[in-house]
Order: structure tokens, then sequence, then C-alpha cells
């Protein structure tokens, strides 16, 4: 984004440090300090583009969220930060990832500024939405030039408080004028704390000084305001709790763009399959379909959703295998767990088993097919209506049908079904969903009333990932079995009559994975 060249305000009590407190290479700098190039470098520049843009498409849809969040918590201020830089490793910081709540509630996703925070300040029934965040420096600042983590001939242009304003349709503010925000913290102020713990710890020190101010004037003994063990405190999560379960059912927009992200995906996998000749060349195939994937990821979205699983042979039974450093040889299979990122955040979670050379085996085949079984299974029980927890229990009634079938339990299916037993869990211990969303385990925070004992509605989405992963050392299954691990993983969207399986298109059955490979290859 680019619009005016405004003068930022360089105050660090809420901001990113200034270069001078933040330079962890100080004593290798050699960036310019005379007094002529600092004249020199902030003239004989091309005046800016200021034209404004119209506010986004997802800006409606960010407005309405804020609606429900407003009616939750009415004459309540609401402090949601986007969370800051994570450094990597001395001066290089992990890419910039906005906290998902304030993504969902301002629409800022890829291109959101490290540092801002939504605040929701009561007015009447309602509450005005201000982003504050830190503006691009004027290129007669020293910022501009010398500060590697904001300055723009370090990372690009930066957008103005106008163009922002405009872009989201929301009023903003620059960062240094958050100071009043925490100046007018009192003890009913709520926090999203997970989103930027320094932040957090600056709002709970005003609550405190609030909170003891109001006892020394009221002559009371103890002050209205108190974190739980563990720096807690019971309202703020109660904020996290209703911006968790706000994303349980999805609108128009973020069903758009999980059905974008889906069709990333299925692109991505289609190219990880086009180049298995040159990844069953490298000793470290697996690391070539990550970087496959990724660049798909990179070219039609963010990024990734998530650390990709490219797990090949026995590395497929390792649930989350993410080191992705083995060899991918003919005979085995693949499992590839992985999803495209929009630059909305919106993410795929997408598991495909396919055989390295287009045939599976019997036992593989065997297994296979008992693993789309219990994911049709898992499908059919979706509609509106039904309990969460179901989709996995009918998954489970497959596996454990399946397993005693094959002699690999001490007891009857029936039996290993009972909840003091659950031996087929030994071959499949994770469940079979979760919500799908800005996260790729979406609503993490949501009640189990609301997730695992939730009452399915048009609207939520989530993934359907029966598996069976066999150990290569495990004893308890024949020697042809050992090794082998299948997981099927589609994204579901609840629908007012049932339920769209939106990954359908990427190959399921035996048969079509097969004809995929052997496609792809040519």
């Amino acid at each position: 984004m680019d619009g005016m060249a405004n003068t930022t305000d360089t105050s660090t009590s809420t901001a990113r440090p200034t270069a001078e407190e933040d330079d962890r290479n100080a004593n290798r700098s050699t960036t310019p300090s005379s007094e002529g190039f600092k004249r020199y470098i902030g003239t004989g520049w091309a005046e800016r583009d200021e034209s404004l843009p119209p506010a986004r498409e997802q800006a409606t849809f960010a407005a309405a969220r804020r609606a429900k969040v407003s009616a939750a918590f009415t004459g309540i201020r609401l402090i949601i930060p986007a969370g800051d830089m994570k450094q990597r490793a001395n001066d290089t910081d992990y890419p910039f990832r906005a906290h998902s709540a304030f993504a969902h509630l301002t629409g800022w996703g890829a291109d959101s500024e490290p540092g801002a925070v939504l605040v929701l300040e009561p007015n009447g029934d309602a509450h005005d939405a201000t982003v504050y965040f830190r503006e691009r420096a004027g290129r007669d600042t020293e910022e501009f030039y010398a500060d590697a983590s904001i300055g723009e001939f370090w990372i690009g242009p930066r957008p103005s408080l106008a163009h922002v304003a405009a872009d989201l349709g929301l009023a903003t503010r620059g960062i240094a004028d958050l100071d009043h925000v925490i100046d007018s913290v009192d003890t009913s102020t709520l926090v999203l704390r997970e989103a930027d713990p320094a932040f957090t710890e600056r709002v709970d020190h005003a609550r405190i000084r609030y909170a003891a101010e109001a006892a020394l004037s009221t002559n009371a003994s103890d002050a209205p305001f108190s974190l739980e063990v563990g720096g807690e405190h019971e309202p703020d999560a109660e904020l996290a709790r209703v911006l968790s379960e706000l994303r349980l059912v999805k609108d128009e927009f973020e069903v758009a763009e999980l059905r974008a992200a889906i069709d990333a995906t299925a692109r991505g996998f289609t190219e990880v399959l086009e180049e298995l000749p040159r990844i069953t060349a490298e000793v470290r195939g697996e690391r070539v379909i990550e970087g496959v994937f990724a660049t798909r990821a990179r070219l039609d979205g963010n990024d990734v959703g998530y650390s990709s699983i490219a797990a090949a042979g026995p590395h497929a039974t390792i649930l989350h295998w993410t080191r992705n450093d083995g060899p991918v040889v003919p005979g085995d299979l693949v499992l590839l767990d992985a999803g495209v990122e929009r630059d909305t955040y919106y993410t795929a979670d997408i598991t495909r088993t396919f055989p390295v050379n287009g045939t599976f085996s019997p036992v593989q085949r065997q297994v296979y097919e008992a693993v789309l079984e219990a994911a049709d299974a898992a499908f059919r029980v979706v509609k509106p209506g039904a309990i969460f927890r179901e989709v996995h229990a009918a998954a489970m009634e497959v596996i454990a049908r399946k397993t005693a079938e094959w002699g690999f339990l001490p007891v009857s299916a029936e039996e290993s079904l009972q909840p003091e037993n659950q031996f087929h869990r030994r071959y499949m211990v994770h469940g079979t969903s979760h919500h799908l969303g800005l996260d790729v385990h979406d609503c993490a925070q949501a009640r189990r009333s609301m997730y695992l004992d939730g009452v399915l509605e048009a609207g939520m989405v989530f993934t359907i990932e029966p598996g069976l992963y066999f150990q290569a050392d495990d004893l308890t299954v024949p020697e042809e079995f050992r090794g082998i691990g299948v997981r099927i993983e589609d994204n579901v969207l609840v629908t007012a009559d049932g339920a769209e399986n939106l990954s359908a298109a990427i190959p399921r059955t035996a048969d079509e994975v097969e004809a995929w490979v052997r496609g792809a290859a040519r």
C-alpha cells in the first residue's frame, strides 16, 4: 500500500523499538551519518500517489463481526493487538503474521503492520473501532533509511493512516496516540492476552494502577482488580473465548476464501506429482516435495498454512513428521499433508496418500480403502443438528471394525469401542475433525459445549481426516503392514441440508489416486 508521506512520531512507549534500541548489529553498521548525507537523502524524491483505494471486499464482513463482539461486551473497552515481529536469530525475524482475531475483526491480513492494535471504544450500546499502527516515516527522517526493521529503504513502501482507513473502512490513528488509550484503561478494559504479551503487560500495569488509585480514593482495603494465578484475568479469557467462537460459523467471504485456498492446494499437490522423477532422484526427496508445494503456496497465497508434512515410507506413520529429510522410494507411499494460506490468512488443510510408483500394493490398497471407508462414514453424519463428536464416532466404528477383522485387536470391535478399552486407537490416536479457517486448528478457545459437544450449523467448515498408522516396529501387526501410514483429509462445509466436500475434486479413491499419479508423471 502507498499513500501520504507524513512524518511518523518515533515515540517508543507503544511502538517497535527505535533503530538505536533494536539494532542487533550496531557494531558493524556503516549507515552514513554526516549532515550532508542527511540533507541530501531527504530531497529529490518524486511525489507519491496520494489516491485512496476503495474499501476491500472483506471490510463489510469485518464490520459485521465487530458488531457481534460489541453486542457481547456492551460498555467495555476492548483491545485486540495484531502482535509484533518475533526474533528468529540475531537480527533476523520470522515473517510477520497478525493474530487471527485481529485479522478477523479488521480484514487486514498479510499486508498488516506489525505492532498494530484494534481498539473498540464504548459508545452507548455500540463501539467505535480504531486501528492504531506505526505509520510510515517521512523521507526527511532518519528512520526512513536507517531503521532496518521499519524503514522503507529496507522493507519497501509502508501505508499511511489515510490509506489504511479507506482500505479497511476503519478509523486509524498513529501508534503514539495509543498512549492515550493506555492512560484511560480501567479495570473493566479487556485485552486479547496472547496476541502481544509485551503490550498485554502494559495493559495489566494500567489496570492495576487504576485499581490502586480507586482503592485509595475510596479508602478500600483491597483493589477491585486482580490477576489470576499465572497472570490470567478471567474476563480477558472470556474475550478470547467469544472471539474464538465467533469464527465457528463462516460468512460468505470466508467460505469463498477457503474454496480458493483449497483450489490452490489442489494445484500444489498435482505439481508435486509432476516432479516425482526429481523427487525420487534426491537423497532428501521429502524436501523437494515440501519445496514444490511451498512455491505454489507463495504464488497463490501468503504462505503455507502450517508446516507441511511430506512423509514417505515409514515416516508416514509419524503424525507430525515435518523434518521432511528422508528419501522417496518407489514402492512406498507418500503422505502429503499441506495447505495453502491465502493473503487473507484463510488456509486449506488437505491430506492425500499416494503410491510413489503409481500403483498400490495389495496391502497398501487394503489399508487405504479402510481409511476411505472411515472418511465416507464420517462425512455421511455431517448435517445441521448433528453433534460434532458424532463425526469422529462414525469414523472410529470403521477403524475398530477393520482392525478387528484383520486380527490386530485383543477383543472384538464392539468391545474395543467401549470407553474403557479403545484398543483400535493404537493405530489412530488423533481426532477425526477440527474446525478450519484463519487458523488451521480454528476456534481452539471455544468452549467444549460449542466445539466437541457442539451442534453443527450451516456455515461451519472443518476437516474429516481418519488414518491408519502402523509403526515400523509395531509387533501387534503382521510384518507386511509395518511402516504403512495412510491419512485422507478433506475440508467439509456444513450446508443448509447436509454437507459439501470442498476438496472432493482432489482424487480420493484408490483408483483415482493411481490414475492421478500416472497422469502427472507423463
